[in-house]
């Protein structure tokens, strides 16, 4: 057993650098992408600079969260590894389906891959995924699925278990969120709909505020006392708390910001029918019943 226990930190420290590894591929690609599509249609064309900063921001921020301050916080209780997948739910993922990276990851593939990926997007299967309806339930199904499978209690204690899980757990939390807010906040010509990610979000808000609920009102521990605090109990409530408030203010601050906007883009497209109370009577009266 103690040999196995101090083999753990190398195998930790191990898969961490494998995964910065990884990271860095990721960018690497992403950038030669960018330089390819600036060098054709010109710098901040087709991609804004603000959409690669943000990608740039979304893989800092997953690799912040594997070691540092918020690893040691996250090894010292439920509460701390809470706020390691609050990072990685509400803040890598939103950065990196904000970077837009399809085009660029895709650019940066040699030319056999580059057909082969254009001939899937041709499939019938994947046109159909990508209808607005199917792309928001996959979405919003998967996020829930993550989230729900790894907070009970069995799979969660095998994550804190076993680094290798651990990293499984936090990749399917940042790829599940990527899935997520990528038809929310990718490019105009993928986005869903505004109505339709308004659905997608306060429906995927739900079911995690539920959990939180869960987690904040459960009259005992629901989790093993290796996983939890000093205080058990305490910890587990503010747990739930920090899943709850936080995804509950995101998603409601995002809806409301879609909202807004799909009402200025309304005004844009069709001010006549927007009009004040004082517009009233200027209207021409050939509007109101063609008597003058």
């Amino acid at each position: 057993m103690s040999g196995g226990n101090e083999a753990e930190p190398v195998l930790a420290g191990l898969i961490t650098m494998l995964l910065a590894a990884a990271l860095a591929l990721v960018a690497a690609g992403y950038g030669r992408g960018v330089h390819e599509l600036w060098s054709r249609r010109g710098r901040g064309t087709v991609l804004p600079g603000w959409r690669v900063v943000a990608f740039t921001t979304g893989l800092l921020v997953t690799l912040s969260t594997q070691s540092g301050p918020v690893a040691d916080l996250a090894a010292r209780g439920f509460a701390g590894h809470m706020t390691q997948h609050m990072l990685l739910l509400l803040v890598a993922g939103p950065l990196l389906a904000a970077g837009a990276a399809g085009l660029p990851l895709i650019l940066a593939c040699p030319a056999t891959p580059r057909r082969w990926l254009a001939r899937l997007r041709a499939t019938t299967a994947v046109r159909w995924l990508r209808r607005p309806v199917v792309t928001a339930l996959v979405a919003g199904g998967t996020q829930t699925l993550v989230l729900w499978f790894w907070h009970l209690p069995a799979p969660y204690l095998a994550a804190v278990r076993h680094p290798v899980l651990h990293v499984a757990e936090h990749v399917c939390f940042v790829g599940s969120a990527w899935l997520l807010w990528a038809p929310v906040l990718g490019t105009a010509r993928h986005r869903l709909p505004v109505p339709t990610g308004m659905l997608l979000l306060v429906g995927t808000m739900l079911p995690a505020s539920a959990l939180g609920a869960v987690l904040t009102f459960a009259p005992g521990p629901i989790y093993p006392a290796e996983v939890l605090g000093s205080d058990p109990l305490a910890d587990q409530q503010l747990a739930g708390l920090l899943m709850w408030a936080p995804m509950d203010v995101v998603v409601l601050v995002a809806t409301m910001a879609a909202f807004l906007r799909w009402l200025v883009g309304l005004q844009r497209q069709r001010p006549e029918r927007v009009t004040s109370p004082e517009a009233g009577d200027r209207v021409p009266a050939r509007t109101r019943g063609g008597v003058r």
